[in-house]
């Protein structure tokens, strides 16, 4: 078939005006006006701005955050800001970036104790705009994951080494508090490591834990539930989880001991585990064996709870499979609920893996700076973003499958709209294209945010 439509010839000019790229940057612009974080970040970095210097440490730590939002992943994508005052305000340049990481890279505890304290205050604030669509509503837990990823670095920067999976690079330990099936987390904690860096050190734990809980509001803290896999489960890291009083849900290694008790287990005593959806799942039980060890050095009233189940069809069996079954077990002190329940609760950590994939689209998946404090400002950075993106959606796109999307959809699909201002009437207007799809939805959010006052 001979195909006669003719394509018209586009030319290409570079003289347009009034034409805002990344437009839905708007959203995160606004979540910064309402959230506080701005002007929190302006109070608690002030000591660090320059004599005479033009440009806010605290604006520039808070559009450098912005820029890793919209996708960017090294200091000099802040240019994404640059070509649009009117949304973003003036944007420093790119030298002033780098002196100020620098400065606050030198500066070590300091500067992050200053950005930690605004990202807590505003994440309070936050929490309070958003009322029943926020975590901790009506008295539910409000889970924190702790996991370790594996971050490559392709040279030879401070304090890179080899790593457990055989590359090469750093080892951080990472804290976020989950949102359920509502929404997409926050990074409480992102605290950089050696490559070398071991799963169950559990100093590095309590530490990562100590800045997770320091994020969640004190008079919550009756609600987290801090959930790890079994680098967690050690004496030191359960009795430091213990003595907080914090809920807890944590893997825990398979011992010969707990090998001996599983073979003891009557038939009766093992009960259908839940799917994702709270149904019985085929092919998998969970049973309790508290009662079967010695447990007097542990923690009191920790319960040890095991899940057996049959390996998918082609898996690799282990040497530790019993008849054909693999086993896991995790411990809690909750008491009061089915032990199906509490396993699936267990289980649902694994968004914590969603949670760092967002985190490496959001700038982590490469440390872009050679020093390892200028790094750890890196991580700072992208915990920045990848909170500021979700109380974003958690204030403006509350009740719509929107509060789901990722980082890459958002930024397809939202941030990358672009616009034209229209001066008229003292104000400035944005408008969207009509065509576009999903103009009507970020119309929404952005009437959403600015109807919520700046503290």
């Amino acid at each position: 078939m001979k195909i006669t439509g003719r394509k018209a010839k586009i030319v290409v000019s570079s003289d347009g005006s009034g034409i805002v790229c990344q437009a839905g940057g708007l959203l995160l612009a606004e979540t910064l006006r309402v959230s506080g974080l701005g002007r929190g970040l302006s109070a608690g970095l002030e000591r660090w701005r320059r004599p005479g210097a033009v440009h806010d440490p605290g604006k520039i730590v808070a559009d450098l955050a912005v820029a890793l939002a919209l996708g960017g992943d090294c200091l000099a994508d802040i240019a994404l800001l640059r070509s649009s005052p009117e949304l973003y305000g003036p944007i420093a340049s790119d030298p002033t970036v780098s002196r100020l990481v620098t400065a606050l890279a030198g500066a070590g505890p300091k500067a992050l104790r200053a950005i930690r304290r605004a990202r807590a205050a505003a994440r309070e604030r936050v929490w309070v705009l958003a009322g029943d669509a926020g975590p901790g509503a009506d008295g539910e837990l409000i889970a924190v994951d702790l996991d370790a990823t594996i971050v490559i670095a392709h040279s030879e920067k401070e304090q890179a080494a080899p790593t457990w999976k055989h590359t090469f690079g750093f080892h951080p330990m990472t804290a976020f508090i989950d949102h359920g099936s509502i929404g997409t987390g926050e990074a409480a904690a992102i605290m950089l490591r050696k490559g070398n860096a071991g799963s169950n050190t559990a100093d590095d734990h309590i530490a990562t834990g100590r800045l997770a809980l320091a994020q969640v509001p004190a008079h919550l803290h009756k609600q987290v539930l801090i959930r790890t896999d079994s680098g967690g489960g050690t004496h030191e890291f359960l009795d430091w989880v213990a003595a907080r009083r914090v809920k807890y849900s944590i893997g825990f290694a398979l011992t010969p001991q707990i090998y001996e008790a599983i073979l003891k287990i009557p038939l009766r005593a093992w009960t259908a585990a839940l799917d994702a959806g709270g149904e019985a799942r085929d092919g998998a039980w969970v049973a309790e064996i508290t009662g079967m060890l010695d447990l007097s050095a542990w923690p009191k009233g920790m319960r040890v709870i095991v899940r057996k189940e049959r390996p998918h069809p082609g898996a690799q069996l282990r040497f530790t499979d019993i008849d054909g079954h693999r086993f896991t077990c995790f411990v809690t002190g909750t008491r009061g609920r089915k032990l199906a329940e509490l396993e699936l609760r267990h289980r649902r950590r694994a968004r914590c893996e969603d949670r760092i994939r967002c985190a490496k689209d959001t700038g982590l998946r490469n440390l872009p700076l050679h020093g390892f404090d200028q790094n750890q400002i890196w991580c700072e950075l992208v915990a920045l973003a990848s909170e500021l993106t979700a109380w974003m959606q958690m204030l403006a796109l509350a009740g719509h499958q929107a509060r789901r999307w990722e980082p890459k959809k958002l930024r397809l699909r939202i941030f990358s709209a672009a616009g034209r201002l229209v001066k008229g009437g003292r104000r400035l207007r944005l408008r969207l294209a009509a065509r576009w799809r999903w103009a009507g939805l970020t119309t929404l959010a952005a009437i959403r945010l600015q109807a919520l006052p700046a503290p």
